[in-house]
């Protein structure tokens, strides 16, 4: 756990409960799951998928208690700059898509179907006009 994180999530604690505002009251307020609030409060910048994310959410957290985002960002440039572990994203065989195959997805019988009327339409209209002497 960064160290400068937990001050700056100890800062946004302290100041949550001067405003007397509980988690959830601020999840409502700006959109932002409980679970990362609490992971910024605590500093656990772990729990975030991307710094990315962290930063974003800590500014806008910053914002909705009245204080500057970007100030506490900038004034804690150490907090941020370190390299995060990739996240792994295993997504299996199972995800693959087949393409091209019958079984691949493809509805081919009600496409067989539309087309095999569509002949027939257009050969009964053709008869038709032939018996009305259209053409």
């Amino acid at each position: 756990m960064n160290e400068e994180i937990k001050k700056i999530g100890d800062l946004f604690k302290s100041k949550r409960k001067e405003l007397n505002l509980s988690l959830k009251e601020v999840e409502n307020a700006t959109s932002i799951r409980t679970n990362h609030l609490e992971a910024i409060e605590e500093g656990k910048e772990d729990q975030f998928l991307s710094p990315v994310y962290l930063l974003g959410f800590m500014r806008q957290y910053a914002n909705f208690l009245g204080m500057d985002g970007d100030k506490i960002i900038n004034d804690h440039p150490n907090a941020f700059n370190k390299e995060t572990k990739k996240h792994e994203f295993s997504y299996g065989i199972g995800t693959l898509e087949v393409r091209g195959s019958m079984g691949g997805g493809v509805k081919w019988l009600p496409n067989l179907i539309w087309a095999a009327v569509s002949v027939v339409v257009i050969v009964l209209a053709y008869y038709l006009a032939k018996y009305l002497g259209v053409i």
